[in-house]
């Protein structure tokens, strides 16, 4: 739309400049995004593309495996053996020379009956699965909060470009105004500079803003391993959820108990715990059941030349370890410094995660205030550009007080647009810090957005 200036002889009405200049661009932004992909559906081509996520998936299936192997420890065990042997005897006595040749197969089989390092062992390994689990809890979130975060940075870059285009659209139009007003000798030719000034810097804004554009969209391209991504933007009005429950303390106790860090530490404290255990049982005996059944064959000086023997056994095995030359001794004392180690380190875990949550919970809240701030600026700034536009109508306001009452509300706008993305974000962050953020708490953002 081009508006014309209004001279002190014509009627005086306020140029609208600025809303029908965001609203005819944010409705063709919304027409290109009829096809775009909703939060929900990048997230899941992100959980099937992006390489962190895939390798902490890829350690939780080898720890499934590793853990497998330590019980194995408790299982019997067989093996089959086998053997053969050729001798050729020289001597004296021709009756003694000549060759010889036996062979062999053995079965054999054992069956742990007490060893308790092995049974610490897997117990351990099945604390270590619990780990892996809590990893694969913590790169899932992880995953989840970057894909948010991308997903709305191209939507923050998106509106800064639509805010820079209405404004320059604006300005181009106070410009005109200004020159023209110049020509009919109502203004003075400050007035046109100021507005050129203010069209170069908007010029200069603008192309930084499709740049910032182009690159965001390339991150989120690269996250969720697609080409040409287009995030469907958020509704209006937005109504941004409240905060359940609003006590902070409640987060804190959730994280304290559920958080994967938290979860981590523990389990790492209860295998340090039976490190000691196994270490001190290195002092204890241990018992098999052993049998094999062996099959030789192999020549003898009698009649006939060769004998097959054929020989079964079953029985226990005992061992008890008597001097291991302090060995023992001082590996009870490193797992027990270890054990120090591990408990000192859930502490830190749980204090961390009691202090990232409270600030997480803060900061959604600061960031619901400014929201309501900036939802109340944006209307003062709006009434004060028409106010400015009106002044400069009748001469009490000159071109440079429009041109920063434009700025100003475009700021607004686009301070408020991110402030909304950093509520939504804020409150995944929030529940990532208490260990709660899983895939169906992107659902209430995603019907947030156009459909």
């Amino acid at each position: 739309m081009q508006a014309h200036s209004i001279s002190p002889s014509e009627p005086k009405r306020p140029l609208a400049l600025s809303r029908l200049a965001v609203g005819a661009l944010l409705v063709l932004g919304g027409t290109a995004g009829a096809q775009a992909q909703s939060l929900v559906e990048l997230y899941e081509a992100a959980r099937d593309f992006d390489a962190t996520y895939l390798s902490a998936r890829s350690q939780f299936d080898a720890s499934q495996a590793r853990a497998a192997q330590a019980r194995a420890g408790l299982l019997p065990q067989a093996g089959l053996s086998a053997a053969a042997n050729w001798a050729r005897r020289d001597s004296s006595a021709a009756a003694l020379e000549g060759t010889s040749n036996s062979q062999n197969v053995a079965l054999s089989a054992s069956q742990p009956l007490y060893r308790p390092a092995n049974k610490l062992s897997n117990d351990q390994a099945q604390l270590s699965v619990d780990i892996a689990k809590a990893q694969l809890e913590t790169a899932e979130q992880d995953l989840i909060v970057r894909t948010t975060q991308a997903y709305f940075e191209v939507l923050a870059a998106e509106d800064t470009l639509t805010f820079v285009k209405a404004q320059k659209s604006a300005v181009s139009e106070q410009l005109a105004a200004a020159k023209r007003n110049f020509e009919v000798g109502t203004t003075t030719v400050t007035d046109s500079r100021e507005a050129q000034a203010r069209f170069d810097l908007v010029q200069a804004q603008e192309i930084a803003a499709e740049n910032d554009l182009r690159v965001k969209k390339l991150a989120l391209d690269q996250l969720v391993g697609k080409g040409s991504v287009a995030p469907k933007p958020l509704a209006t009005p937005v109504a941004l959820p409240e905060l359940s429950p609003a006590d902070p303390q409640a987060w804190v106790t959730q994280a304290e108990t559920s958080h994967p860090a938290v979860l981590q530490a523990t389990k790492g404290f209860e295998i340090a715990q039976l490190e000691t255990r196994k270490a001190e049982a290195g002092h204890l005996p241990t018992l098999d059941l052993v049998g094999q059944y062996q099959i030789a064959r192999a020549p003898t000086t009698g009649f006939p030349n060769n004998v097959r023997t054929n020989t079964a056994s079953v029985g226990v095995q005992f061992n008890m370890p008597l001097y291991t030359g302090g060995a023992v001794q001082n590996r009870v004392k490193e797992t027990l410094a270890l054990e120090d180690k591990a408990r000192t380190d859930l502490e830190a875990a749980k204090r961390g995660v009691s202090q990232a949550t409270r600030a997480a919970y803060f900061g959604v809240l600061s960031g619901q205030g400014q929201v309501r701030a900036l939802e109340a600026a944006e209307a003062s700034s709006q009434s004060a550009l028409d106010a400015n536009k009106l002044g400069y109508q009748v001469g009490v306001r000159i071109n440079i007080d429009v041109l920063n009452a434009q700025s100003q509300l475009f700021q607004t706008k686009r301070d408020l647009a991110v402030a909304r993305y950093n509520v939504l974000l804020g409150g995944l962050r929030l529940k990532q810090a208490s260990g709660q953020l899983a895939a169906q708490d992107l659902l209430p953002i995603n019907a947030l957005l156009v459909k």
